[in-house]
């Protein structure tokens, strides 16, 4: 049996979208689900009380950069990541592959694998699927990743067939490699560019290898909304209904409910940590930029619909003056509200789900928050 299962327990009448809950060997969490990203053993800012009080089910580590430092194999000595990091909720392990062919200059992509150079100090490496394997399980991860090309967008059909095809062989490599199957479970990606022909070929090639659970990469990268959620449209129906389907890279709150209306079951998304940092959070009505002039005599909550810690206790014009006053507070209460913010978000699909009335959810959020109901873009920028 796999380490990691999917339970259905619901299918919304109105959008097909599922509520599930996924089984790990460090517990259960329930989807769909939004994934913090702990790039580096660390969600930015938060400690891992905090992100239980936000009610984070499980988080997200990066293979490449836990590579580079401190080492897997000294995370391994220290008894693997969930005890490196005190955290003893599941955890997701990208396979370091969209970092490695995110640095562009910096590397040559081979069919063996792929040979590049730090962007911390310049050192030459090379990551192969056996070598990101060999990372993963001496991080202990819940949930791993095969090694995969990300295309960038846009590409041309030759380059993303070939990709594709590579990253399907590099996941039959994967599967061989991987050594833990009984505390970790690993995640094929299907990808393909914005070809369906290719989404379709890769998908067919990953269910026929069995995988528990698959990724669906390449997306979120640049393309319009609109082709994200028909690629989506065509893919999730061909992935295995007993199993969990994760849209990688993605957490912006439209593109959030977008993809559980299409049967994805989860999501990670750097966003809600890295806006927080430069002083822009979420509200029901939308983004504000709580560093601006504006909010300084502002007494109100960042959001008074939020029952985070933040909004029980600061208002804007506090988290404002710790902003232009240089003081880290605000970096932390900034990205403690966004996680809240999507994770409550989540919490309501959820709910909507269950009681068969999303896309009606939907549509109340899109307004409320000011996105056209049709497209998911921003048609307004700030809140009251």
């Amino acid at each position: 049996m796999a380490a990691v299962t999917y339970e259905l327990i619901h299918v919304c009448r109105q959008t097909g979208a599922r509520l599930g809950r996924v089984h790990t060997p460090h517990g259960s969490f329930d989807t769909p689900a939004f994934m913090p990203v702990g790039t580096q053993a660390s969600v930015k800012g938060m400690s891992p009380d905090e992100l239980k009080e936000v009610n984070a089910g499980i988080i997200l580590g990066n293979t490449y950069h836990l590579y580079l430092r401190p080492g897997h194999e000294l995370i391994e000595r220290a008894g693997g990541l969930h005890s490196f990091m005190n955290w003893d909720r599941p955890i997701l392990t990208d396979s370091g592959g969209f970092q490695v062919f995110s640095l562009a200059d910096l590397r040559d992509i081979r069919e063996e694998g792929v040979t590049f150079r730090s962007h911390i100090d310049g050192s030459k490496h090379f990551i192969s699927p056996e070598k990101s394997m060999e990372i993963q399980n001496a991080l202990g991860s819940d949930i791993m990743m095969a090694f995969d090309e990300c295309a960038p967008y846009p590409c041309d059909y030759d380059y993303a067939k070939k990709s594709m095809e590579m990253t399907t062989r590099w996941a039959i490599r994967s599967k061989a490699a991987h050594t833990n199957t009984e505390k970790q479970s690993l995640f094929g990606i299907v990808q393909g560019s914005t070809y369906v022909d290719l989404r379709r070929e890769s998908a067919k090639a990953l269910t026929e290898l069995d995988f528990p659970g698959y990724g669906i990469g390449g997306l979120s990268v640049g393309e319009p909304g609109e082709v994200m959620n028909a690629i989506l449209e065509e893919i999730t129906p061909l992935l295995p209904t007993h199993k969990p389907r994760y849209l990688m890279g993605v957490g912006s709150p439209d593109y959030l409910i977008d993809g559980s209306i299409r049967g994805v079951d989860m999501f990670d998304c750097v966003l809600p940590t890295r806006i927080g940092r430069n002083g822009t959070v979420f509200t029901a009505n939308g983004r504000i930029i709580v560093r601006d002039a504006k909010y300084s005599e502002d007494f109100r909550p960042i959001d008074s619909e939020c029952d985070c810690y933040v909004c029980r206790n600061f208002t804007r014009g506090y988290v404002r003056h710790l902003f232009k006053s240089g003081e880290m507070l605000g970096l932390r209460l900034a990205t403690w509200h966004n996680l809240r913010f999507l994770l409550k978000l989540m919490e309501n699909v959820r709910e909507a789900i269950r009681n068969d009335r999303l896309m009606d959810f939907r549509n109340e959020f899109f307004l409320k928050f000011g996105y056209s109901k049709k497209t998911g873009v921003p048609v307004k920028n700030e809140s009251p």
